[in-house]
């Protein structure tokens, strides 16, 4: 499963900026302001947007929930998306994940594969209805088939287990390499899960290690702690020790428990100095990964 939680941005920083000159710019905020009041859903849904990111106006969750309301009431897509996820996180309503279902399900409906991928995370996790990994994957299959990777990623996981659908590791490699081809880093890991195993594909340790290299670049620890195992076994790598003390490390920072045993059978097959050095190493590329990640904000941004 997605170890996210609900929302992904409809739409990046461009749209932002393209918001605020076309609406804040063009208009001025208090002729955004006056549309809206006049029921122009797309200004209804816009001034929300501003009041949720702050973005000209002081940030206030409770103004933009109840603007994303009245556009979301007219059938406005991204409100109907971004009032579920004010009501799945509890900004600026009361926390209640059966409205933000309900949301979610009007969005789904006019094809918001976001709002898609939300109500199979919901149903998949138990969460305001009861836990029905057969719903699940059906709106994964939808959010999916639109191209998004995370619902890629999970119906991947759910073909990989039997919950719900056949277990068919065809079928869930199949997703996952979709998933994975668009940087997806929990999908990277389990292509090489897919690869180290032969689940679907023909075992090749050196593929597996390539994929659990580029997750592990973005910050995924298990893929961190399956590479640092890798080279401290030389499989699908040339054996390493000084590599294998240094992803160890990093997954260790990230919290994976399971990395410290691992770590400490490693260290004594280097000298006092190449630990020292592989542990710097190893935080370098620890400071590095965190830079790289990006924070983005869960709701749609721009229409």
């Amino acid at each position: 499963m997605s170890t996210k939680g609900p929302g992904s941005p409809a739409r990046g920083l461009a749209a932002v900026l393209s918001l605020l000159l076309a609406a804040g710019c063009v208009l001025g905020m208090g002729g955004l302001q006056g549309a809206a009041e006049r029921g122009d859903a797309e200004a209804q849904y816009e001034l929300g947007v501003f009041y949720d990111f702050g973005l000209g106006v002081p940030q206030n969750h409770t103004l933009a929930a109840r603007w994303y309301r009245r556009a979301a009431e007219q059938g406005h897509v991204d409100a109907q998306y971004n009032l579920g996820v004010c009501y799945g996180s509890g900004e600026g309503v009361p926390k209640n994940p059966r409205e933000a279902l309900k949301w979610w399900r009007l969005a789904a409906a006019q094809g918001h594969a976001e709002a898609q991928f939300n109500l199979g995370l919901f149903h998949h996790q138990g969460t305001g209805v009861p836990k029905d990994e057969k719903e699940a994957a059906w709106w994964y299959r939808l959010a999916a088939g639109q191209g998004m990777a995370r619902a890629q990623h999970n119906l991947g996981v759910l073909h990989r287990s039997g919950e719900g659908i056949p277990k068919d590791h065809d079928e869930a490699t199949k997703w996952f390499r979709m998933a994975a081809a668009q940087g997806l880093a929990e999908a990277q890991l389990n292509l090489g899960v897919s690869y180290g195993f032969g689940l679907g594909v023909h075992q090749d340790h050196e593929t597996a290690a390539r994929w659990y290299r580029l997750a592990a670049d973005q910050g995924q620890a298990r893929a961190q702690f399956v590479l640092g195992v890798s080279y401290n076994l030389g499989r699908g790598v040339t054996k390493d020790y000084r590599e294998a003390y240094i992803w160890l490390s990093v997954a260790a920072a990230y919290g994976f428990d399971d990395a410290e045993q691992v770590l400490d059978e490693v260290a004594q097959r280097l000298t006092p100095a190449e630990q020292a050095a592989a542990q710097q190493e190893a935080s370098r590329r620890y400071n590095a990964i965190l830079v790289r990640q990006p924070t983005t904000p869960s709701r749609a941004l721009a229409r």
